[in-house]
């Protein structure tokens, strides 16, 4: 990597890839959109200047880009929980850890769902419009609560782990890493060997985090080129009051808990998590995002790799306080546009619904839209509504992916905090884990 590279911090590099990606996309829009597609002769054939850039080179390169990051995501959760439980020194820790994060992240969706009812109900997004439903939406049926908890326990957890069945990984990998602790020096050296995985993994995810501002650039030139402006503007005061609520939640609601229960700061909670937010924006995904998120919170925030390993997996298999602002949001906005009075019981109803949703249709895939779909069968709303937000569901699904991870790290330094597994010099340190950002690519080629 050149020197000149290294003059801007990880967190510029990325910014300025998203914001040349946006302008790249935009402007490949206008000029699709206007004078049509762009074709020109190889060897004869006909070739489209859209099929070639945007479909072939950006797509291309954002699916190897998700894909890397995607790749790290069950060895990295499956090694630090191991590394994490084995060193648990009394086991009822791990019950501890396990009631207060699933406990903080039902709490937190809750105060999502509520608060996104609320102004939604103030704002009133879908007075007034008259929005076709011809392109109906046909929600998958929901697990049972019977068979969500059935399914957490594999029965082939090298089957769980190629499918990425986050929960089922947690799960055997906690088992595991109990075993190691109770089985004397045998668990110990195989716990060294972990831990130098682990080391390993984490340095892979350096030198990913370095290839970011490209990945990031090519993502968002692809969105920005296929998505229609029209779309965006027929829904605006929807789409703006979910990301006003978004940046409410994640301002407002983050912070105050943090400082309640903790005492440290939220100003530097949100200077620290600007790289994951980046990365969770760009990919809308939190598992993708997982590997910088368990990064971040160890070396930047400061939170002991036994609660980290736990508590953001988990975290990014069951918060889900963006989607629960997208849900609240979108109930009132349907209820609008179909004008259906929904009573204080209906809405109460939305709140219990969302929240347990939230868990139980965890590492379901299309997991916002059932939630949504429970959510609107739950008060007798018609679930081909959905139809008429999935327009712009993509743009505000990065912004929503963005707040579940800040709510994941300020989870976290919640339970490190209330565990002794937090520390806080680290998390006051400004500098903290900066000097591992970089990897000079140029020093493996001299000593190649």
């Amino acid at each position: 990597m050149s020197q000149s590279a290294h003059k801007y911090s990880l967190t510029t590099r990325i910014f300025i890839g998203m914001v040349a990606g946006i302008i790249i996309g935009a402007l490949l829009q206008l000029l699709f959109d206007d004078s049509g597609d762009l074709t020109f002769s190889i060897f004869g054939f006909e070739v489209s200047t859209y099929a070639v850039l945007i479909e072939g080179i950006f797509s291309t390169i954002g699916q190897i880009f998700i894909a890397s990051l995607k790749m790290l995501v069950v060895p990295l959760v499956f090694v630090s929980l191991i590394c994490g439980t084995s060193t648990l020194s009394e086991p009822s820790k791990l019950g501890r850890l396990g009631a207060k994060s699933v406990g903080m992240y039902v709490v937190t969706t809750a105060i999502a769902i509520s608060l996104a009812m609320s102004l939604g109900l103030l704002v009133s997004p879908g007075e007034g419009l008259d929005l076709s439903t011809e392109n109906a939406f046909e929600a998958e049926t929901p697990p049972s609560l019977s068979e969500v908890i059935v399914n957490m326990f594999p029965s082939n957890p090298i089957n769980s782990m190629a499918e990425g069945n986050m929960l089922q990984i947690i799960v055997f990998a906690v088992l595991f890493g109990i075993a190691m602790a109770m089985t004397g020096d045998a668990g110990k050296r195989l716990s060294d060997f972990f831990e130098d995985i682990n080391t390993v993994i984490m340095r892979l995810v350096t030198i990913i985090m370095n290839l970011a501002p490209y990945g990031v650039f090519v993502l968002m030139a692809k969105l920005f080129a296929t998505i229609g402006a029209d779309t965006i503007f027929s829904l605006a005061k929807y789409f703006f009051l979910v990301v006003i609520v978004l940046l409410l939640h994640g301002l407002l609601t983050y912070s105050v808990l943090l400082k309640t229960l903790t005492g440290l700061s939220p100003v530097t909670l949100f200077k620290k998590m600007r790289d994951a937010a980046l990365f969770a924006f760009s990919t809308s995904s939190s598992s993708a995002t997982l590997p910088v998120t368990m990064e971040t919170a160890r070396n930047k925030l400061g939170v002991g790799n036994s609660v980290s390993s736990f508590t953001l997996p988990l975290g990014a298999t069951i918060n889900m306080d963006g989607t629960a602002i997208m849900q609240g949001v979108a109930t009132v906005f349907i209820a609008q546009v179909y004008a259906v009075d929904l009573t204080l019981g209906d809405y109460l109803m939305v709140v219990l619904t969302a929240t347990l949703a939230s868990v139980g249709t965890a590492g379901v895939p299309g997991v916002g839209l059932i939630m949504l779909a429970m959510v609107l069968q739950q008060v007798n709303l018609p679930v081909e509504g959905i139809a008429l937000i999935i327009g712009v569901d993509r743009l505000l699904d990065m912004t929503r992916t963005a707040v579940n991870i800040t709510g994941d790290c300020m989870v976290s330094l919640v339970i490190a905090k209330s565990e002794g597994e937090l520390d806080e010099d680290v998390f006051n340190n400004p500098s903290a884990g900066e000097s591992e950002e970089d990897v000079d690519f140029e020093h493996f080629d001299k000593n190649a």
